[in-house]
């Protein structure tokens, strides 16, 4: 990740200009511990499947990743130029951390692994993907989902 302070000058002004909205220190939900969650990915990392239509600017949707694709068939359509994907290429698991949640479950710290997760274009307003985002509680509920890592990218 870089540092703003290894940003040129006029690009660490702009970023630090741009609206981030105030969060509470309120938890979002309670729920039962950990160990007893079923936990799914959401990164906005521009990830699919090999045979998934590629990401474009401005995309709104997302893609959904079953737990049992292979690392290979996940491939990165992220658009940004500023992104530097050498980490996606070294190890899936820097944006879609699918192995180590499944370290996790075998050694009893959550307690399952979702059978999907979902992969958003990061270049993208927040605000123009939540339509999307509110659609996957529907699916993610019938799966059992009661936690989320996001990965945001």
């Amino acid at each position: 990740m870089a540092r703003l302070s290894d940003l040129p000058d006029a690009l660490a002004e702009h970023l630090l200009k741009l609206p981030c909205e105030a969060m509470g220190t309120t938890p979002c939900a309670g729920g039962s511990p950990v160990a007893e969650r079923r936990v799914a990915i959401i990164s906005t990392a521009g990830l699919g499947r090999r045979d998934d239509e590629n990401f474009s600017a401005g995309a709104n949707d997302y893609r959904v990743l079953p737990s049992d694709l292979p690392p290979g068939e996940i491939v990165m359509s992220h658009i940004s130029v500023n992104y530097d994907r050498t980490g996606f290429q070294d190890d899936v698991n820097i944006c879609f951390p699918l192995d180590r949640l499944k370290e996790m479950a075998a050694d009893g710290e959550i307690g399952s692994v979702a059978d999907f997760h979902y992969s958003f274009m990061g270049a993208t307003d927040p605000k123009e993907m939540k339509p999307a985002v509110d659609s996957l509680i529907g699916p993610m509920q019938a799966e059992g989902v009661n936690a989320v890592v996001l990965i945001p990218v």
